[in-house]
């Protein structure tokens, strides 16, 4: 006897019936044809039924069918058009059970099989009208999945997608437009705009049929970032944020199981601000930290009186609206606005100035290897760490069955940790009410210039300055290292443990280094003065040395992982597939690989941005691990907003910088030895030697075979390995030394300046 439960029985004899009686639906691609042959779009059938733009993209998807009276009600209107507009061939019969089909999404631009031409013509325009709208994942937990949804890049076509020509319209007037979202064939008489046009790839997310953004331009064109051009009938910021949530079909999938979908960007060009109401530039841009719309401004009532939110950064160049989720998804736009510096040229360097196309193209391609940008790179680099790692997961509660937030291993939790008093800064409530006065972490990139007098006269009469500078020497840093998850522990006349992180009371001054060496121990390269705090990583370097180690106190945090692992997986890929797509292959010889290094800017310039823009986002968001205190009204010892979130970590900081530190001082330590030659000066990054020749080539070590000896510097691609950063006169440099001006810093030529990474 069967086990089964009558109710699966019910629903069989249901579908048996429907059969029976010819009441089934057709399939998916029939009930698209049928919606485009009579020119309606997918919101007036949605507005018809009752129903939102989602479920009508899902019923034509084959992914969910109506139910009760709407199932009714959606087949008298199929039965309605198919009177009207009769294929050349029936349709299969598709049943109207509830679960889910494995039928793949219909595309922007593909045909049915099984239509004719004037069928498939039609069908581009219609899935552009909102197929596949999906609003966002709240932070309300749900059962855990099983795997994270891919990323996936679509594959390059030449010339624009603008979606086929619709078919000649039918007699019959049409059902009246709400705010659609359209593929919209481009006029005769728009200029001609260069651009790289993708199509969706056959398993794009059918929930963001569009990607994760659109630039639009002010005549209503929405250019995303597959190459399709969306027609935006939004003349307020309100209609856009509708039109962007329900119609659009952007957004992007989360990247972690336990994560959200990132919200839509729609980024504004000059003539589309000042469309909406927008000025086209604040006053006072050039304090763009603080730029905000006034209170009182009207496109800030029009939102408020919409019943929308800004956050508590306003409306500025990059301004989220939103409304608290409803049934369980999220409520929320991001707008960047082009004219008020939301691009920073130096992390985005002139992107602002593109065409539409290339501008989506560019921040599409950022959006698909790293995330959908949500601010400045410097912003992204840490809303990247918790959409890897988010704080929460779907738990079960055992008391009610229910499932609820609970922490996520691995990850930095929900509630912001305050850090150990020499790992703050001066202004820190943990200082300040303490009376702290036990001295700081001083865990800094390098800033060292050798002593002129040390100069040999050997080295004197080389022609050559060669600046080296280490790809991302940050994100390398960053690969497989533990960092505290917890806050810190208090412990007197510790052991030492290379392998617990935290900060380290102890006497490093008795550590003898070449004096034509920086110190690997302080950021100046100067030899410390007794005792001082340091991160584990510098402690660790200096029992390697061999050199015993006796730690005074110390702060350490015992729950640890390697909380940074997936970005820097992620971002890693992300800068070696950038490279590649600019001709730089970790394939390359030593000499291939300079001459592609010194040709990539112009291979293409919106890929040399996006380039830009991961490194940018590299150091931004290490940097941003301690933002301090902004605004002149600012008390010290009191608390800023940075400070609430549990990301403001400059332990981690600390920890990634003095790990780039002790890398960079072996290098120079092993290539000293190998070679016989020292360094000139270094800046964070970049190195400069005296060389006989202009490549790095003509100094650096190898072997009798011409590979690169291990544990020096070596050229190529990857983190952590080197380029050419520029070439001078030895001459040159050592008049800057003479000065006390480090040569690093304007080694590439001009007024370059490399940072630290805040």
């Amino acid at each position: 006897m069967t086990n089964q439960p009558p109710e699966l029985f019910s629903a069989i004899d249901s579908l048996l019936a429907a059969v029976d009686e010819g009441t089934v639906l057709p399939a998916p691609a029939e009930r698209v044809r049928l919606r485009e042959a009579a020119g309606l779009t997918q919101a007036a059938v949605a507005q018809a039924l009752g129903v939102r733009v989602p479920s009508i993209s899902a019923w034509e998807a084959g992914r969910a069918e109506p139910k009760g009276d709407r199932l009714e009600a959606y087949r008298r209107l199929l039965d309605g058009l198919a009177h009207r507009y009769p294929g050349p061939a029936a349709s299969p019969v598709h049943t109207t059970s509830p679960a889910r089909t494995t039928s793949p999404a219909p595309r922007v631009g593909d045909r049915p099989e099984g239509q004719g031409q004037g069928q498939g013509q039609g069908q581009g325009q219609g899935q552009g009208q909102g197929q596949g709208q999906h609003q966002h994942s709240s932070a309300q937990p749900s059962p855990p999945a099983t795997a994270a949804s891919p990323v996936t890049e679509p594959a390059p076509l030449q010339g624009t997608f603008s979606g086929p020509t619709s078919a000649p319209a039918p007699q019959s007037a049409p059902a009246p437009e709400t705010l659609a979202a359209r593929v919209a064939p481009r006029p005769d008489t728009r200029p001609p705009v260069r651009k790289q046009a993708v199509r969706p790839p056959l398993h794009a997310d059918p929930d963001f049929p569009h990607g994760p953004l659109a630039v639009l331009d002010g005549d209503g064109s929405a250019f995303t970032a597959v190459g399709v051009v969306l027609d935006c009938p939004a003349s307020s910021v309100p209609e856009l944020v509708e039109w962007a949530l329900r119609e659009s079909g952007l957004g992007a999938a989360k990247l972690h199981r336990n994560g959200k979908d990132a919200d839509p960007l729609i980024v504004l060009t000059a003539a589309a601000a000042v469309k909406l109401g927008l000025p086209e530039r604040l006053e006072g841009h050039e304090q763009r930290r603080s730029l905000r719309l006034p209170a009182d401004h009207p496109v800030v009532k029009q939102v408020t009186g919409a019943r929308w939110s800004l956050t508590q950064r306003g409306f500025g160049p990059w301004a989220r609206v939103y409304r608290p989720a409803q049934s369980g998804r999220r409520q929320c736009v991001q707008l960047a606005v082009l004219s008020w510096d939301a691009l920073d040229d130096r992390s985005w360097p002139g992107v602002a100035e593109m065409e539409p196309a290339d501008i989506a193209r560019a921040l599409g391609t950022y959006a698909r290897r790293v995330l959908t940008p949500r601010g400045s790179t410097a912003v992204s680099g840490l809303e990247l760490m918790t959409a890897l790692r988010p704080p929460t997961r779907a738990v079960e509660d055992p008391a009610s069955g229910n499932w609820i937030p609970g922490h996520n291993p691995g990850s930095l939790g929900t509630d912001p940790v305050d850090p150990a008093p020499p790992e703050a800064t001066s202004e820190h409530p943990v200082v300040v009410n303490s009376g702290w006065s036990g001295g700081f972490l001083d865990e800094e990139a390098y800033q060292w210039v050798r002593d002129v007098d040390l100069l040999t006269g050997q080295e004197a009469t080389l022609p050559y300055a060669v600046g080296l500078d280490l790809n991302t020497a940050f994100l390398a840093a960053s690969a497989r290292m533990t960092v505290g998850l917890s806050g810190p522990e208090h412990l007197v006349r510790p052991p030492f443990n290379p392998k617990v992180p935290g900060s380290w009371f102890v006497d490093l001054s008795h550590v003898e280094v070449d004096p034509r060496l920086p110190s690997p121990f302080t950021p100046s390269g100067t030899r410390p003065q007794g005792p001082a705090w340091y991160q584990t990583h510098t402690v660790a370097y200096a029992r390697q040395l061999g050199y015993e180690v006796t730690p005074i106190e110390a702060y350490l945090r015992r729950e640890t992982g390697a909380y940074l692992d997936p970005w820097h997986d992620r971002l890693k890929t992300a800068y070696l597939d950038t490279l590649a797509d600019l001709g730089v292959t970790k394939d390359l010889a030593d000499q291939e690989f300079l001459t592609a290094m010194e040709r990539h800017k112009e291979a293409d310039p919106v890929m040399a941005a996006v380039l830009a823009a991961i490194k940018a986002t590299v150091k931004g968001g290490v940097g941003k691990l301690r933002e301090r205190p902004q605004g002149r009204h600012y008390k010290q010892g009191e608390r800023w907003p940075a400070l609430e979130r549990p990301t403001w970590r400059p332990d981690i900081r600390a920890a990634v910088i003095s790990k780039a530190r002790v890398n960079m001082h072996r290098k120079l330590a092993n290539t000293a030895a190998m070679t016989g030659l020292y360094p000139l000066a270094v800046l964070s990054d970049c190195v400069v030697y005296p060389s006989p020749g202009p490549s790095p080539l003509d100094f650096l070590p190898c072997d009798e075979s011409g590979k690169p000896r291990p544990g020096g510097f070596r050229l190529g691609p990857t983190p952590g390995l080197a380029k050419l950063e520029g070439v001078q006169d030895l001459a040159w440099a050592v008049d800057l030394m003479e000065q006390g001006l480090n040569p690093a810093r304007h080694i590439k030529g001009g007024d370059s300046v490399l940072d630290d990474g805040e």
